[in-house]
């Protein structure tokens, strides 16, 4: 029988450089495997269906809800998202490590689901000023999506303490590198 794979959720507000640091962390550690997770959210340019999320309507979201298809699910941003409950057992059974991006609500289901064999990491900015900047810079949000996500980010950050690890990230590269760390231990042990 397989050793059970390795759940790792990184949890960070909108605009910490999560999607950034998760990108590099795929492509360094071969041996995760990315979770796909469902959403109502409209594509972005460049994003595509089955890769970056399973993209669905409101309507089939709520359908797959109701009949316990997820793990965890969560309305952020006025959209849905959802981990689908029968792709992680499959996976970590099978002895597959599982990297996760999931925001503050999903996280909590996770570690209710999975107890200390999931481990978060959360990532945070070093100001609310500098996260400010970065949505800004990214050009892809309204004024009012913008200030949704720094209200959420406040809050989020009140509870970075709750998680297993802590990554400010200040410089990218440090920041990196100190998730790598986390990373290897987790996969050791």
């Amino acid at each position: 029988m397989n050793e059970r794979g390795k759940i790792i959720i990184i949890v960070a507000p909108s605009g910490t450089g999560k999607s950034t640091l998760i990108k590099r962390l795929k492509e360094e550690f071969r041996e995760l495997h990315w979770s796909v997770s469902f959403t109502t959210r409209k594509m972005r340019p460049g994003e595509v269906d089955g890769k970056h999320y399973f993209y669905i309507s409101r309507e089939e979201f709520i359908k797959k809800k109701d009949q316990g298809d997820f793990i965890e699910w969560a309305e952020v941003h006025g959209n849905y998202y959802g981990t689908s409950l029968g792709f992680v057992s499959t996976k970590i059974d099978n002895g597959f490590s599982l990297l996760f991006d999931l925001d503050v609500q999903g996280a909590d289901n996770m570690k209710a689901q999975f107890g200390e064999e999931a481990r978060a990491i959360f990532i945070s900015p070093p100001s609310i000023e500098t996260l400010e900047e970065r949505l800004r810079g990214r050009g892809t949000d309204t004024e009012d999506v913008i200030k949704l996500r720094i209200d959420n980010a406040r809050s989020e950050l009140k509870r970075c303490h709750d998680y297993d690890y802590v990554v400010v990230n200040d410089q990218l590269e440090q920041a990196y590198q100190d998730l790598r760390e986390i990373v290897e231990d987790i996969l050791k042990n």
